[in-house]
């Protein structure tokens, strides 16, 4: 892969330099069915950060991502050790955030010689009173047959919830509503760095007095990667994932791609609220809510997708 997207890098049209916003998948990193090693996820990484790389020689790009396996995974490794209490989502949301962005600053920087590449730990304000805290409805971590997710849910008190033909855990996801690092992440980029950031949706915390508090709680990826586009002005917010558009009618014998669409027309469509939905919605939020451009389609096809010629672009008109 790194060799075509790189090569690809060079047929796309030069237009201006445009402010981009880039959102990985979590699935980027750990397809579903691997092994969560180390090993594993820094190939992936490899992988993805070629793509970003070629994105990043022709425009600005802040980049976050997705960590529903890995913060499921460092739940599950919490809940090991009888010891002491396992430590909060929020707590292990940090872990996960910079474990990420360890790997993929590292190989930004091995395919960007002199770049400066930047990881932020983000804290995202949500409300105290947001109804995704009564509701548990966001995936992580490992999928389960229903015997083993039963078990869990009874041994250790998760919510669980069908995920395709199998189960995962569901937790808390509450709105994004303000990015507390937001000055310091602009700093960077505007001084020409790359700075990965709000990874996982970014570390949910609650503000009550002027003071910021942890809560057990995940923020969508694609959401607060538009609470970030939309914050730094971004002229284009792209994510990326495991499909190559989005696809109206999906598991219909009618099922067709997506390759351009407004913000009206995807609002008269649905999508499965566990995996496209989250995505169509923070798109159509960034397209209203600044008159840029959003667009999703695969990792692979990432500069294609930029150019317009891949992928499901949203436009205003």
């Amino acid at each position: 892969m790194t060799d075509t997207v790189l090569a690809r890098a060079t047929a796309v049209p030069r237009t201006r330099r445009l402010k981009v916003v880039v959102a990985l998948g979590g699935n980027a990193l750990l397809q579903r069915g691997e092994a969560p090693t180390a090993e594993v996820q820094r190939g992936h990484a490899a992988d993805a950060m070629a793509a970003i790389a070629a994105i990043a020689a022709d425009h600005d790009v802040v980049l976050t991502h997705g960590n529903g396996p890995q913060v499921g995974l460092l739940a599950l490794q919490a809940s090991a050790y009888a010891a002491v209490p396992p430590y909060p989502l929020d707590v292990l949301g940090a872990e996960s955030e910079g474990m990420i962005g360890y790997v993929l600053e590292q190989e930004l920087e091995n395919r960007l010689p002199g770049r400066i590449v930047a990881t932020i730990l983000t804290q995202v304000v949500v409300d105290p009173h947001d109804p995704g805290f009564a509701q548990p409805t966001k995936p992580i971590g490992q999928v389960y047959t229903r015997e083993e997710a039963e078990r869990l849910a009874r041994d250790l008190g998760w919510s669980i919830a069908p995920d395709n033909d199998s189960f995962r855990r569901v937790v808390a996801c509450p709105e994004p509503l303000r990015i507390v690092e937001l000055a310091a992440i602009r700093a960077l980029a505007d001084a020409g760095a790359l700075v990965v950031c709000t990874g996982g949706g970014g570390i949910p915390v609650v503000e009550e007095n002027g003071v910021l508090r942890g809560v057990e709680a995940v923020i969508d990826k694609d959401l607060g990667g538009e609470l970030l586009a939309r914050s730094l002005g971004a002229d284009f917010y792209l994510m990326l994932t495991d499909v190559h558009a989005v696809v109206d009618g999906w598991g219909t014998p009618e099922a067709a791609p997506i390759r351009s669409a407004t913000v009206a027309e995807l609002r008269r469509l649905t999508f499965a609220p566990g995996s496209m939905g989250p995505k169509v919605e923070a798109a159509c939020r960034f397209v209203e809510r600044t008159g840029g451009t959003a667009a999703i389609g695969a990792l692979d096809e990432a500069v294609a997708i930029l150019a317009g010629e891949a992928g499901t672009t949203v436009s205003p008109s």
